[in-house]
């Protein structure tokens, strides 16, 4: 996991993001945005496979790493690499927590927190609109 430096391989403007991403996944993929908890497509989800990066495809959690958290978005408790998630400081909503994106396009997936179960103690609190999956 590395600090976003806020360059990233894969760059697009706007206007290109919006070409190719519906409204909802602009929102909270560009924009920083929250789909409501219990609301996404994998909230509830434990096909066994692999959840990639809606903007550029790249491969971030696999489903072995998924775990009911009860928050109301998809949980892992590890990404596929760790240098595939970058992460920041966000003092948004009243609150500071840590922000992951996705370290190829800076998508922004979700926040980090520390009350996951072992091995990591990790849990990657994660939008639906930010994945797509692939069945193993």
């Amino acid at each position: 996991m590395s600090e976003s430096d806020e360059q990233f391989e894969v760059e697009k403007s706007d206007e290109q993001w919006r070409e190719v991403l519906d409204e909802e996944t602009y929102h909270i993929t560009r924009e920083g945005g929250t789909e409501p908890p219990f609301s996404g497509k994998y909230d509830d989800h434990y096909e066994e496979g692999i959840y990639r990066c809606s903007n550029c495809g790249l491969e971030l959690f696999d489903s072995d790493t998924k775990f009911k958290s009860g928050s109301g978005w998809p949980s892992f408790w590890d990404a596929v690499d760790s240098d595939r998630i970058a992460t920041r400081v966000d003092r948004s909503a009243g609150m500071v927590r840590t922000e992951i994106l996705c370290a190829r396009c800076g998508a922004h997936l979700g926040h980090l927190f520390e009350d996951g179960p072992e091995p990591t103690g990790q849990r990657y609190c994660v939008n639906s609109a930010s994945l797509q999956f692939d069945e193993k």
